[in-house]
């Protein structure tokens, strides 16, 4: 009997969208060199791994390269499939992670995932950075190896960074964003080469520190979010105490065994 693998388009309604993650489903954790193995094997930004613990699962993401401690995506994905395969409607799916346990609850035909929110400190650029992204940022804040940079939405949008310099710089991964012009309160692209990804599509865990944020510069507690990769994706943010609360939809683009 093989392991049930699936491959999900996160924060997206349609296929081939949003960000892709694969989900894996085992009956007891391997040691991590299998799973940076299938991780790597997958290719994707995101492999999600669960094993059935407590009244819910134990959740880990790896990415190519290594395993992450949060990852927003990889979880909407975990929990469409989870329902997608007989859990009713009204149940809380429980995830037990390297950050603390999260939650995940369908809302019509979108799922809202519990995060916890990530505090930031403003700071100074790391030497190189203008550089590596090619312009200085409006202002900086962190939160221990993540970055935020502050820029318009025009460059935003068309950024272009030298990912050998940014993956020499010591930065886990570096969200950019601006207020947005249009019919989104903000737009973001999450660049992280030190963790195999160049540029990650559609980044969940992003908007805990994103709303962090925005909140002290837009007033608000509430965000339609778009994040402006090539593939693109967005979804609803809210802030609830220590908590941000993640709405959108996701899409399973197949299904199958790892005979392994």
């Amino acid at each position: 009997m093989g392991i049930p693998i699936f491959q999900v388009d996160a924060f997206t309604d349609k296929p081939f969208a949003g960000n892709p993650a694969a989900v894996v489903f085992l009956e007891k954790m391997p040691d991590d060199a299998w799973l940076q193995s299938v991780a790597l094997e997958m290719n994707l930004s995101e492999t999600a791994f669960l094993v059935p613990e407590k009244d819910g699962w134990r959740l880990r993401w790896f990415t190519p390269a290594v395993e992450v401690d949060l990852c927003g995506h990889a979880t909407l994905a975990s929990a469409h499939v989870i329902y997608e395969n007989g859990m009713p409607p009204d149940f809380t799916v429980r995830f037990y992670t390297k950050s603390g346990p999260l939650s995940a609850v369908k809302k019509g035909g979108s799922i809202e995932i519990d995060l916890p929110l990530l505090s930031l400190e403003r700071t100074a650029a790391p030497e190189g950075l203008a550089e590596a992204i090619g312009l200085r940022p409006a202002a900086l804040a962190r939160n221990g190896g993540h970055y935020l940079a502050e820029l318009s939405e025009t460059e935003v949008r068309g950024l272009k960074p030298d990912f050998e310099k940014l993956k020499a710089l010591p930065i886990s991964d570096l969200i950019v964003t601006s207020r947005s012009a249009g019919t989104y309160d903000i737009v973001s692209r999450v660049f992280a080469p030190a963790e195999g990804i160049n540029e990650d599509p559609v980044t969940g865990s992003a908007h805990c520190a994103l709303a962090y944020y925005w909140r002290e510069k837009l007033g608000k507690t509430e965000f339609n979010a778009y994040q402006a990769s090539a593939r693109g994706g967005s979804m609803k943010v809210a802030i609830a105490g220590t908590r941000v609360k993640i709405l959108a939809p996701a899409v399973t683009i197949f299904k199958g065994e790892l005979h392994l």
